[in-house]
Protein backbone atom coordinates (compact mmCIF):
# COMPACT_ATOMS: atom_id res chain seq x y z
CA UNK A 1 0.00 0.00 0.00
CA UNK A 2 1.01 3.69 -0.79
CA UNK A 3 1.65 6.28 1.91
CA UNK A 4 0.26 8.71 -0.22
CA UNK A 5 -3.57 9.66 -0.20
CA UNK A 6 -5.36 7.99 -2.37
CA UNK A 7 -6.70 10.82 -4.91
CA UNK A 8 -8.45 11.14 -8.04
CA UNK A 9 -8.07 14.14 -10.52
CA UNK A 10 -9.90 14.24 -13.56
CA UNK A 11 -8.54 16.48 -15.90
CA UNK A 12 -9.75 17.74 -19.10
CA UNK A 13 -7.13 17.59 -21.65
CA UNK A 14 -8.91 20.37 -24.26
CA UNK A 15 -10.01 19.68 -28.21
CA UNK A 16 -6.71 18.45 -29.38
CA UNK A 17 -4.18 21.28 -29.61
CA UNK A 18 -1.35 20.53 -26.89
CA UNK A 19 -1.56 24.22 -26.60
CA UNK A 20 -5.31 24.30 -25.62
CA UNK A 21 -4.62 22.33 -22.32
CA UNK A 22 -5.10 24.64 -18.87
CA UNK A 23 -2.19 25.43 -16.68
CA UNK A 24 -4.20 23.56 -13.87
CA UNK A 25 -4.40 20.94 -15.75
CA UNK A 26 -0.32 20.70 -16.30
CA UNK A 27 0.62 21.09 -12.96
CA UNK A 28 -2.09 18.07 -12.17
CA UNK A 29 -0.12 15.87 -14.60
CA UNK A 30 3.38 16.80 -13.06
CA UNK A 31 2.19 15.65 -9.73
CA UNK A 32 0.46 12.22 -10.99
CA UNK A 33 1.99 8.89 -10.16
CA UNK A 34 -0.67 7.30 -12.40
CA UNK A 35 -2.26 8.71 -15.56
CA UNK A 36 -5.21 7.09 -17.47
CA UNK A 37 -5.88 8.89 -20.79
CA UNK A 38 -8.13 8.64 -23.14
CA UNK A 39 -8.02 7.61 -27.32
CA UNK A 40 -8.80 11.63 -28.12
CA UNK A 41 -6.06 13.22 -25.72
CA UNK A 42 -3.34 14.35 -27.90
CA UNK A 43 -0.65 11.88 -26.62
CA UNK A 44 2.65 15.12 -26.45
CA UNK A 45 0.48 15.90 -23.40
CA UNK A 46 1.95 12.97 -21.62
CA UNK A 47 5.28 14.72 -21.96
CA UNK A 48 4.35 16.27 -18.99
CA UNK A 49 4.09 13.29 -16.67
CA UNK A 50 7.46 12.45 -14.35
CA UNK A 51 9.21 9.54 -15.45
CA UNK A 52 8.75 7.25 -12.67
CA UNK A 53 4.49 7.47 -13.09
CA UNK A 54 2.33 5.07 -14.98
CA UNK A 55 0.75 5.80 -17.98
CA UNK A 56 -2.57 3.55 -18.86
CA UNK A 57 -4.51 3.91 -21.80
CA UNK A 58 -8.33 3.20 -21.68
CA UNK A 59 -9.80 4.31 -24.51
CA UNK A 60 -11.18 3.33 -27.55
CA UNK A 61 -10.35 3.25 -30.99
CA UNK A 62 -12.51 2.42 -34.08
CA UNK A 63 -15.00 0.86 -31.27
CA UNK A 64 -12.57 -1.26 -29.67
CA UNK A 65 -12.77 -0.83 -26.16
CA UNK A 66 -9.29 -1.35 -24.20
CA UNK A 67 -11.45 -0.59 -20.74
CA UNK A 68 -14.93 -1.14 -20.11
CA UNK A 69 -15.91 1.98 -17.97
CA UNK A 70 -16.95 -0.48 -15.15
CA UNK A 71 -13.04 -1.91 -15.40
CA UNK A 72 -12.29 1.45 -15.80
CA UNK A 73 -13.81 2.57 -12.53
CA UNK A 74 -12.14 -0.22 -10.40
CA UNK A 75 -8.66 0.52 -11.98
CA UNK A 76 -8.77 3.91 -10.68
CA UNK A 77 -9.71 2.82 -7.25
CA UNK A 78 -7.12 -0.09 -7.29
CA UNK A 79 -4.05 2.64 -8.25
CA UNK A 80 -5.21 5.02 -6.28
CA UNK A 81 -4.79 2.97 -3.75
CA UNK A 82 -1.80 1.58 -3.94
CA UNK A 83 -0.05 4.60 -5.98
CA UNK A 84 -1.66 7.42 -4.52
CA UNK A 85 -2.47 10.38 -7.09
CA UNK A 86 -4.57 9.09 -10.21
CA UNK A 87 -4.86 11.36 -12.85
CA UNK A 88 -7.86 10.54 -14.96
CA UNK A 89 -6.77 12.36 -18.93
CA UNK A 90 -10.21 13.13 -20.69
CA UNK A 91 -10.14 14.71 -24.01
CA UNK A 92 -12.16 17.95 -24.25
CA UNK A 93 -14.30 18.98 -20.79
CA UNK A 94 -14.76 15.81 -18.97
CA UNK A 95 -18.03 16.98 -17.75
CA UNK A 96 -19.20 17.57 -21.11
CA UNK A 97 -20.52 13.88 -22.18
CA UNK A 98 -17.42 12.42 -20.42
CA UNK A 99 -18.47 10.36 -18.21
CA UNK A 100 -15.77 12.10 -15.40
CA UNK A 101 -18.79 12.70 -13.12
CA UNK A 102 -19.17 8.78 -12.91
CA UNK A 103 -15.69 8.03 -12.40
CA UNK A 104 -16.01 10.83 -9.66
CA UNK A 105 -18.80 9.11 -7.75
CA UNK A 106 -17.42 5.80 -7.71
CA UNK A 107 -13.99 6.84 -6.17
CA UNK A 108 -15.55 8.77 -3.90
CA UNK A 109 -17.41 5.65 -2.54
CA UNK A 110 -14.22 3.86 -1.65
CA UNK A 111 -12.89 7.34 0.26
CA UNK A 112 -10.72 8.58 -2.62
CA UNK A 113 -10.28 12.16 -2.49
CA UNK A 114 -11.41 13.87 -5.66
CA UNK A 115 -10.60 16.61 -7.81
CA UNK A 116 -11.93 18.16 -10.83
CA UNK A 117 -9.52 20.69 -13.88
CA UNK A 118 -12.07 21.54 -16.09
CA UNK A 119 -11.08 21.62 -19.86
CA UNK A 120 -11.68 23.85 -23.18
CA UNK A 121 -14.55 21.71 -24.53
CA UNK A 122 -14.66 21.09 -28.49
CA UNK A 123 -18.04 21.98 -28.90
CA UNK A 124 -17.19 25.85 -28.53
CA UNK A 125 -12.95 25.19 -29.29
CA UNK A 126 -13.44 23.68 -32.25
CA UNK A 127 -15.75 25.45 -33.90
CA UNK A 128 -14.04 28.83 -32.60
CA UNK A 129 -10.68 27.25 -34.47
CA UNK A 130 -12.61 28.10 -38.09
CA UNK A 131 -13.71 31.70 -37.05
CA UNK A 132 -17.22 30.15 -36.45
CA UNK A 133 -19.03 31.65 -33.38
CA UNK A 134 -21.94 30.11 -31.58
CA UNK A 135 -23.62 32.93 -30.86
CA UNK A 136 -23.35 36.42 -32.82
CA UNK A 137 -25.73 39.43 -32.60
CA UNK A 138 -28.92 39.12 -34.80
CA UNK A 139 -27.91 35.77 -35.32
CA UNK A 140 -28.51 33.48 -32.63
CA UNK A 141 -29.18 34.81 -28.94
CA UNK A 142 -28.38 31.08 -27.23
CA UNK A 143 -26.55 27.34 -28.56
CA UNK A 144 -27.60 23.78 -27.81
CA UNK A 145 -25.11 21.49 -27.22
CA UNK A 146 -26.44 17.89 -27.92
CA UNK A 147 -24.89 14.31 -27.92
CA UNK A 148 -25.86 12.69 -31.50
CA UNK A 149 -26.31 9.60 -29.56
CA UNK A 150 -27.69 8.41 -26.72
CA UNK A 151 -26.63 5.90 -23.94
CA UNK A 152 -29.06 3.39 -25.82
CA UNK A 153 -27.39 4.00 -29.11
CA UNK A 154 -30.37 5.92 -30.48
CA UNK A 155 -30.25 9.50 -31.80
CA UNK A 156 -31.21 12.27 -28.74
CA UNK A 157 -34.88 13.55 -28.77
CA UNK A 158 -33.45 17.02 -27.95
CA UNK A 159 -31.77 17.23 -31.67
CA UNK A 160 -35.83 17.79 -33.08
CA UNK A 161 -36.54 20.30 -29.84
CA UNK A 162 -33.40 22.02 -31.34
CA UNK A 163 -34.14 21.98 -34.55
CA UNK A 164 -37.54 24.15 -33.76
CA UNK A 165 -35.08 26.86 -32.43
CA UNK A 166 -33.24 29.73 -33.70
CA UNK A 167 -30.23 29.09 -31.94
CA UNK A 168 -26.94 27.07 -32.88
CA UNK A 169 -27.23 23.58 -32.76
CA UNK A 170 -23.77 22.00 -31.90
CA UNK A 171 -23.49 18.00 -32.15
CA UNK A 172 -21.28 16.00 -30.81
CA UNK A 173 -21.03 12.46 -31.44
CA UNK A 174 -23.23 12.82 -33.84
CA UNK A 175 -21.64 11.87 -37.98
CA UNK A 176 -23.55 8.35 -37.46
CA UNK A 177 -26.44 9.72 -37.02
CA UNK A 178 -26.03 12.76 -39.64
CA UNK A 179 -29.03 11.55 -42.55
CA UNK A 180 -31.29 11.50 -39.17
CA UNK A 181 -30.21 14.68 -38.41
CA UNK A 182 -30.91 16.53 -41.87
CA UNK A 183 -33.97 14.93 -41.91
CA UNK A 184 -35.14 16.58 -38.79
CA UNK A 185 -34.24 20.05 -39.97
CA UNK A 186 -35.48 19.21 -42.96
CA UNK A 187 -39.15 18.73 -41.55
CA UNK A 188 -38.81 21.84 -39.92
CA UNK A 189 -38.60 23.69 -43.12
CA UNK A 190 -34.71 24.49 -42.62
CA UNK A 191 -33.19 22.93 -46.04
CA UNK A 192 -30.84 25.74 -46.77
CA UNK A 193 -29.49 26.18 -42.38
CA UNK A 194 -25.76 26.87 -42.72
CA UNK A 195 -23.79 23.51 -41.87
CA UNK A 196 -20.26 22.91 -40.75
CA UNK A 197 -18.35 19.55 -40.18
CA UNK A 198 -15.01 19.39 -38.53
CA UNK A 199 -13.42 16.54 -38.38
CA UNK A 200 -10.07 16.61 -35.95
CA UNK A 201 -10.60 20.07 -34.95
CA UNK A 202 -7.84 22.01 -33.95
CA UNK A 203 -5.26 19.56 -34.67
CA UNK A 204 -2.95 19.85 -37.92
CA UNK A 205 -4.95 16.92 -39.74
CA UNK A 206 -8.25 19.30 -39.05
CA UNK A 207 -10.41 18.74 -41.99
CA UNK A 208 -13.79 20.78 -42.94
CA UNK A 209 -16.62 20.60 -44.79
CA UNK A 210 -19.35 23.88 -45.23
CA UNK A 211 -22.97 23.27 -46.65
CA UNK A 212 -26.41 23.38 -45.47
CA UNK A 213 -28.95 21.06 -44.27
CA UNK A 214 -29.86 19.76 -48.11
CA UNK A 215 -26.26 19.38 -48.99
CA UNK A 216 -24.20 18.71 -45.94
CA UNK A 217 -24.54 14.84 -46.44
CA UNK A 218 -22.92 15.17 -50.06
CA UNK A 219 -20.34 17.14 -48.91
CA UNK A 220 -19.11 14.74 -46.40
CA UNK A 221 -18.83 11.92 -48.77
CA UNK A 222 -16.54 14.19 -51.18
CA UNK A 223 -14.04 15.26 -48.27
CA UNK A 224 -14.48 11.86 -46.48
CA UNK A 225 -15.29 13.39 -43.52
CA UNK A 226 -15.54 11.51 -40.18
CA UNK A 227 -15.33 10.86 -36.73
CA UNK A 228 -14.52 12.31 -34.56
CA UNK A 229 -15.84 14.97 -35.64
CA UNK A 230 -18.94 18.25 -34.57
CA UNK A 231 -21.33 19.59 -36.42
CA UNK A 232 -22.40 22.97 -36.04
CA UNK A 233 -25.67 24.13 -38.08
CA UNK A 234 -27.02 27.58 -37.30
CA UNK A 235 -26.42 31.06 -39.10
CA UNK A 236 -23.76 31.21 -37.43
CA UNK A 237 -21.54 29.36 -39.99
CA UNK A 238 -21.69 32.05 -42.46
CA UNK A 239 -19.70 34.22 -40.58
CA UNK A 240 -16.13 31.86 -41.03
CA UNK A 241 -16.98 33.15 -44.81
CA UNK A 242 -18.23 36.31 -44.06
CA UNK A 243 -13.79 36.93 -42.16
CA UNK A 244 -12.92 35.81 -45.60
CA UNK A 245 -14.85 38.33 -47.65
CA UNK A 246 -13.54 41.04 -45.30
CA UNK A 247 -10.06 39.55 -45.34
CA UNK A 248 -10.05 38.75 -49.50
CA UNK A 249 -11.33 42.64 -50.12
CA UNK A 250 -8.75 44.40 -47.48
CA UNK A 251 -5.94 42.51 -50.06
CA UNK A 252 -7.80 43.84 -53.14
CA UNK A 253 -8.26 47.63 -51.67
CA UNK A 254 -4.24 47.14 -50.56
CA UNK A 255 -3.32 46.57 -54.36
CA UNK A 256 -5.19 49.50 -55.77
Amino acid sequence: MSLKTPKLTVVGAGPGDVDLITIKAIKALKTADVVLFDALVNEELLDYIKPEAEQIFVGKRRGCYKYQQEQINELIVVKAKSNGHVVRLKGGDPFIFGRGTEEMEYAAKFGLEVAMVPGISSSMAVAASQNIPVTKRGFAESFWVITGTTKEHKISNDIELAAKSNATVVVLMGMSKLPQIVQLFQAEGKNNLPVAIIQNGTRNNEKIGIGTVDTIEKIVAEKELKNPAIIVLGEVVKHRQAILNIQQQYLVELKK
